[in-house]
This record gives structure tokens, sequence and C-alpha cells, in this order.
């Protein structure tokens, strides 16, 4: 995969031997972007993380393989660990900050959390009353980062069978339909870990498994009266789930691509191939259920095209989607090269 402008790479000076004396060198410790075009690029990629993760059936972690920050990303997660919870316990700070790679996480969680607050009513809308062009662009879009991953991979004969796995797994998982599950305290935690480390997996919607798991208009309406302690109680706990999940998942996938890289990155791209199932433009409701005012599809079935003007803009669509990645990838290469 190729590396980004941001250079979050710890390929620098070792955080241990920096002066952290003050808080500004704290700050330039710790790796992620140092220019405002690196602070902006991030924060766009991060804009479209967010837009991605509102999408059942489509994950940000889709994005960040695109956009060539997906292991910077893990690396960023890892590094909250045991070393900075006990700088913190120890009221360190300062050397809290320049292990932490907070320059990096925060450019990218503010761009999601942009992206969250103000295009989920497009989004909705898009997909509302343009499902089709809507799903089309995603299936571009998609399609074209499988070819991107599955180019990094070096050794793709002996691979192959991790691909199949995670194709196979995916596609089994898009196509489950969603369940009636305990309410209780271990299982709305077990349900946070779940659907956090979705959202950081590639091709796989968290917002898709919480509807899996039964745990969706649960969540949600709980989040809709924060302050009542009953709700707050289950936020807490699925928060806590969720940092338990993406901290102990991040490190799974990040060991996974040092040591296996070319099997967890088969893997991932055959969980991108399999969730493609999700991401058909074309399909049928066979079942759906109103939550929170909302319809939500339980149960569909793709369907083939009809040969129309319809089938002619959704092509268009997906090509557009297919050459835009292409495009970002080249520009990477070269940020890359230069």
């Amino acid at each position: 995969m190729p590396p980004d402008s941001t250079d979050i790479a710890e390929n620098s000076v070792t955080k241990d031997t920096v002066n952290s004396d003050t808080w500004k060198n704290a700050w330039l410790t710790t790796p992620g972007p140092r220019t405002f075009n690196e602070h902006a690029s991030l924060f766009l990629k991060g804009v479209g993380m967010g837009s991605a993760d509102i999408v059942p059936g489509v994950s940000g972690g889709t994005i960040a393989f695109i956009t060539g920050i997906y292991e910077m990303l893990l690396t960023a997660i890892s590094s909250i660990n045991g070393k900075l919870i006990l700088k913190v316990l120890r009221f360190n700070f300062k050397g809290a900050l320049s292990v932490l790679h907070l320059r990096f996480l925060f450019t990218l969680v503010s761009g999601i959390a942009l992206a969250i607050i103000s295009t989920a009513h497009l989004i909705h809308f898009l997909l509302t009353e343009y499902p089709v062009e809507t799903w089309s662009i995603f299936f571009g879009l998609i399609t074209a980062s499988i070819l991107v991953v599955a180019h990094s991979i070096n050794n793709r004969f002996s691979s192959f069978p991790a691909l199949i796995l995670g194709t196979l797994l995916a596609y089994g998982i898009t196509g489950l339909i969603p369940l009636h599950t305990p309410e209780g305290p271990w299982f709305i935690f077990f349900s946070g870990m779940i659907a956090i480390c979705a959202m950081i997996l590639p091709g796989l919607s968290g917002s898709f498994i919480l509807l899996i798991l039964g745990k969706y208009a649960f969540i949600t309406a709980a989040l809709r009266n924060p302050f009542n302690l009953d709700n707050l109680e289950i936020i807490l706990i699925f928060i806590a789930g969720c940092l338990i999940g993406i901290l102990g998942f991040s490190r799974v996938l990040r060991y996974g691509l040092m040591r296996w890289h070319d099997y967890t990155l088969a893997l991932l791209t055959g969980i991108m191939i399999g969730s493609m199932r999700k991401v058909w433009p074309w399909k049928i409701a066979l079942e759906s259920q109103i939550i929170r005012g909302k319809e939500h599809v339980l149960r569909e079935e793709n369907v083939w095209p009809l040969l129309n003007t319809e089938l002619g803009i959704a092509l268009l669509l997906m090509g557009t989607g297919f050459v835009m990645v292409l495009m970002l990838n080249k520009i990477s290469k070269s940020r890359a090269e230069n």
C-alpha cells in the first residue's frame, strides 16, 4: 500500500529521545500532518470515511484503503496503549502526548465527525430518492479499490485461500437477517465491540452489523435521550465495548499486516469482494421494518437491471467512481515518489 504524504510512519526521530519538556515539543513529536496541505488532505479523507460510515453496507475502512491511510490509521489507534496509560497515571501529560498520534487522529476524526453531521441527511436523501445511481457510484469506487488493494499483494497464488475465505465470510454476513437479541449489559458491550470492528474493516458497515445483532433501534433510541440515567448506562456500556473493540482489533489487524502481509491483504480484499452483494445497485425489498419513523430493509434480493436509460446512467456513474479511485491511487503514488 502506498505511503501517505502525512508521513505518519514512525521513521523519523525516536520519541523517547526527543525533548518533550514543552507542550509544543510534545505536540511536534507525535506523528501526523505538519503542513496546511497535509492537514487538509487528511481532513478530506476523514470526510470521505465519515460519509461512507453512514451508508449501510459501505465502510469507512474501505475509504481508508482507497486513500492509502489504512495502515496508518491502525498504527495511530495502536498508539493508545499501556505506555500511554502509564504516563497519564503518572500525570506526565506531555510525555503521554508525545507518544499519542494525536495530530493524525484529531485531523482525521474531525473530518469524520463533520461528514457524519453534515452529510447524513444528504446521503439518506440520495439513497431514498436515487438509490440505483447512488449505489452505482459506490459500486464503482469499491470495484476499483479491490483492484488497488489486490495489486499490493505480492504472492497472490499462496494467499488465494485467504481471499476466498474473506469473500465467503462477507457474502454470508451481508445476507444475514437481523435477529432479536438480549438487552443485557454483556450483549450491549459485545455489540459495541463487533460494530466498531466492522467500521474499520473494509466492506462491512457498523450500522449494518448493529441491525443484524438487533441493536440498531435499541442504541439509537438511547442516543435520542442520553441524559436519562438508564439510557446513559446503555450508552456508556456501548462506548466501552467500542473502545475495547477498536483498541484490540486494530492491533490484530496491524500485527497481521506486519506478520502475514499478503494473507491479511488477501483476506481484506475478499471481504470487499463479498460485500459487493450489499452494494449491488439493483435490488428489491422482500421484508422491511419501520424503526424510529424510517424504513429499514431486513431482507432483500439482488436482481438484474433492465436495458433502459437508467442502466446507462448507472454504468456511467460506476465508471466515474472507478476512475476516481484509480486517479487518487495514482496521485498517492506520485506523492510517495516525490
